[in-house]
């Protein structure tokens, strides 16, 4: 029996899926580079504080807790800064695989950092007003709900934000 041309497309078509979808996995694994910022990292975390403790009104006798928080939060901004400034420096002559393990290393700390930030943030939240639990909860709920792009986005995807969405309780 003669081979027909479909019996070589198929393969190659495969074959050039596969490789596409792991060009597509080593760009979304990989985050761009970084726009020019006139602001380090730890200006802005800086501006968060200073933002955060006017927003939620922190008290007097919240303080304390504030001060483990921040001190939390300034620590988390150390590794970061450290992970990616160690990545950025050796960007240029890093493997396929050592930019992956680079990019698990950040991930893997940002998980670690939240792990350390959740239990001074509920230590905080568990001395806070009703009101300030509320701006909280609004402050912390993620961009997906404050953006307005977000919103347009999900509006346009009939995809109700948190904004719109009915309770179902």
């Amino acid at each position: 029996m003669k081979p027909s041309a479909t019996q070589f497309l198929i393969p190659a078509a495969r074959t050039v899926v596969m490789a596409v979808a792991l060009l597509a996995t080593l760009a979304l694994a990989s985050p761009a580079p970084a726009a020019p910022d006139a602001r380090s990292r730890t200006d802005r975390v800086e501006a968060r504080i200073t933002m955060l403790h006017a927003k939620l009104a922190i008290t007097p006798a919240q303080e304390p807790a504030w001060q483990t928080l921040t001190q939390v939060m300034r620590a988390n901004e150390q590794t970061m800064e450290a992970l990616t400034k160690a990545r950025a420096d050796h960007a240029q002559t890093l493997t396929a695989v050592d930019d992956l393990k680079s990019y698990a290393e950040i991930t893997t700390a940002h998980a670690e950092g939240l792990k350390k930030f959740i239990p001074a943030f509920e230590a905080l939240y568990g001395s806070m007003s009703d009101a300030q639990k509320a701006q909280a909860d609004t402050l912390f709920r993620g961009p997906q709900h404050t953006r307005p792009a977000a919103k347009k986005l999900s509006k346009a995807q009939n995809i109700p934000s948190a904004s719109t969405a009915t309770s179902t309780k």
